[in-house]
């Protein structure tokens, strides 16, 4: 597999090893011994899917410690731009976001370390998106940041005035204005 660290310290892309013939692939979409030499060293407590349809903008969403979540993201099928926005204070890149385009044809995967807003939008008809959590969900630790806001200026790839997003993420507060990850 090859590993991919980001400009944003924490953040690793993944690109596994997928042998694909006549019957189809096969792919390694987690080994412990192997991500954790990667650098991903969290034990991981809940996995979850969640399937989508075009246009559809989840997040930004986080959870605030003794909940804080670092997740491993993947996508089953479809395409994804996949978003972390650095919501650490104490860090130079605080406020900074990167980007990854996600497929199930690409098999690439997505690590986002505790400290971070994580969002994403479908670019396909359909997508079934996958991932790992290091915590159990937590309501009264949930967090999250509008995902339009100008302070963060977050390019979706898509004009956001057809983008379908929840309620409950459209009255999301702005960058600043978000519970507060701790120091």
């Amino acid at each position: 597999m090859k590993i991919i660290k980001t400009d944003i310290d924490g953040l690793i892309i993944i690109e596994p090893d997928v042998w694909k013939d006549d019957r189809g692939y096969f792919y390694e979409s987690y080994h412990s011994k192997r991500y954790h030499e990667a650098g991903i060293k969290c034990t991981f407590a809940q996995d979850n899917e969640a399937f989508s349809g075009k246009g559809v903008l989840r997040g930004l969403h986080y959870q605030l410690p003794p909940f804080g979540q670092a997740k491993l993201v993947r996508i089953v099928q479809g395409s994804i731009l996949d978003i972390a926005v650095d919501i650490r204070p104490e860090s130079t890149t605080f406020g900074r976001y990167h980007a990854v385009f996600l497929s199930g044809e690409n098999k690439t995967q997505f690590f986002i370390p505790q400290g971070f807003a994580h969002g994403y939008v479908c670019l396909s008809e359909e997508v079934i998106f996958s991932y790992k959590c290091s915590n159990v969900y937590s309501k009264e630790h949930e967090g999250g940041i509008r995902f339009d806001d100008a302070t963060l200026n977050i390019d979706w790839q898509l004009d956001l005035d057809s983008v379908v997003v929840s309620e409950r993420d459209q009255h999301l507060p702005g960058f600043g204005q978000h519970r507060s990850w701790p120091v």
